[in-house]
């Protein structure tokens, strides 16, 4: 029904700004939640970001905030996640996730989820 496909990853120095696309194939994109999780190795997945479906109101964890913004254009149904000042311990592996009612924190209130795209912070 949704597949999502993140791109943009990859090399980045401290300080520095990347932006991941995640860009989805289906026609309900505007329905769903959309979100950004990220996992480390060895640690568990946790969610970074969520804009929901209707007023697209916009939730942070606390160790981005100020630092990312998420965003959607649903003409052409992607998803964002702008990412500034970052630090090494963003290093992680990226994964856009979409839930048919609302945002939530935890992984299991996700419908779908893209394949992930590594993002490495290091000088």
């Amino acid at each position: 029904q949704l597949q999502l496909v993140e791109s943009s990853g990859g090399l980045v120095q401290p300080g520095g700004s990347l932006r991941l696309s995640c860009a989805a194939s289906g026609l309900t994109f505007a329905d769903y939640a959309m979100a950004w999780f990220r996992q480390a190795p060895g640690k568990e997945r946790e969610g970074v970001a969520c804009i929901s479906r209707v007023d697209g109101s916009t939730y942070y964890v606390d160790s981005v905030q100020g630092r990312f913004t998420i965003s959607r254009d649903n003409a052409k149904n992607t998803v964002y996640l702008q990412m500034n000042s970052l630090k090494f311990e963003d290093t992680a592996v990226y994964y856009c996730a979409a839930a048919e009612v609302k945002c939530s924190w935890y992984p299991q209130g996700y419908d779908y989820w893209g394949q992930g795209t590594q993002v490495t912070v290091s000088s």
